[in-house]
Order: structure tokens, then sequence, then C-alpha cells
């Protein structure tokens, strides 16, 4: 018998009740800065190009670098950098098989999250 009543039935009753957890956030953001990283890294090599091409080449790849959208792709970058490491250091412990209790699992996301900010921090004050 054909189902005459589809339209009215919710799509997904899951979606009204799910609130995403900070260690699949965490996780999925360990995927995306992992990603990420590839922008800051072929902006560098591409200053390392152009410094190897010519002097023109240089200026124009200097320039875009040393812009405000390149400091903010480099300052991206780091936090990305600093959060990817922090997040592999964390899986590299839980490999032990440690850590899998709540308590220890929702600490150490939010040791992720704000170890990476304050060595960002940190590297830009001191570098």
């Amino acid at each position: 018998m054909a189902d005459v009543n589809r339209g009215n039935r919710p799509l997904s009753p899951h979606l009204t009740i799910y609130r995403p957890q900070l260690n699949s956030i965490t996780s999925i953001l360990t995927r995306i800065t992992g990603n990420a990283l590839l922008v800051g890294a072929l902006l560098v090599t591409w200053w390392f190009l152009a410094a190897a091409t010519s002097p023109d080449a240089f200026a124009t790849a200097d320039a875009v670098i040393t812009s405000w959208f390149g400091d903010l792709v480099m300052f991206l970058s780091l936090w990305a950098l600093w959060y990817h490491t922090l997040a592999g250091l964390r899986h590299l412990y839980w490999h032990t098989g440690a850590g899998f209790d709540l308590k220890t699992v929702e600490m150490l996301g939010w040791g992720v999250i704000g170890g990476s900010v304050l060595l960002t921090l940190l590297t830009v004050i001191i570098i």
C-alpha cells in the first residue's frame, strides 16, 4: 500500500535532538586543519620558487605573502599547525589505550583547542 502521508512526517527525527559533541567537532577540525595546511605550504612554496626564478616573480609573491591576506593565511596556518600537532599527540595518547573515559576525552578536547590558541599567540609574540 502506498504511503500517502509521507510529506507530513519529519525527515530525520534525530536532527531535532542531536547535539554535536566536543570530540566529534575536534575530530572534524583535525581533518580540516590537516587539509588547510596545504594552503600555507603552497603559498610558501610559491614564494621560494619565485625567489629562485626572478626578481619580478619574487616581488609579486612577496607582495602577496606580506599583504594582509598573506598575513592572515600564515597566522591561520600557524594555528592549524599547532592544532593538528596537539590533536596528533592526543591520538597517540589514545593509541596507548588510555584516556577514553568521558571526563578525560572532554579535558583533552579543550586542551587541544586552548593549547593551540595559546601556542599560536606565544609563537607570534616570540617571533
